[in-house]
């Protein structure tokens, strides 16, 4: 069992944070859950940290996506342990701009499938939620 960490590696060092060329130095490891030792060095998926953040986790898999969530962010599942990654098709379900947008990523075990839910909502407080299937590749529209 590891612990997934994104860290600074020079954290030690003082920056001027009013320097736009100074560029945070991410990095993805794999640590010890027992010693909180560094195991390995990661490579990112996309070899970009710097806008991606972490929306759930099971059995090793992770769901990453942008930092800030769109309707159309692209959402990338990733086994780091092997360095294989999953990106699902974009929905067809809605074209509509949504101002607020959630993701939640879990494994189901009466079917057997990892699964991403998306939850959008609208200015107008309507509301919508689809299912993505790791295994049909598939988004599923959620019926009110």
């Amino acid at each position: 069992v590891y612990l997934l960490c994104l860290h600074h590696p020079n954290f030690e060092c003082q920056r001027d944070d009013d320097d736009p060329y100074v560029k945070e130095e991410l990095q993805w490891s794999l640590s010890s859950n027992e010693t909180f030792e560094q195991c390995f060095k990661l490579n990112h998926p996309l070899e970009n940290t710097e806008h991606y953040r972490i929306y759930g986790s099971s059995n090793g898999l992770v769901c990453i996506s942008d930092e800030i969530l769109n309707f159309d962010s692209p959402i990338h599942i990733w086994n780091p342990s092997i360095s294989k990654f999953r990106t699902p098709p974009m929905s067809t379900n809605i074209n509509l701009k949504f101002a607020y947008v959630a993701l939640q990523f879990g494994f189901h075990p009466g079917v057997n499938d990892y699964k991403v839910v998306r939850m959008m909502c609208m200015d107008n407080k309507a509301f919508a939620v689809e299912v993505y299937s790791l295994a049909t590749n598939s988004w599923k529209m959620i019926e009110a």
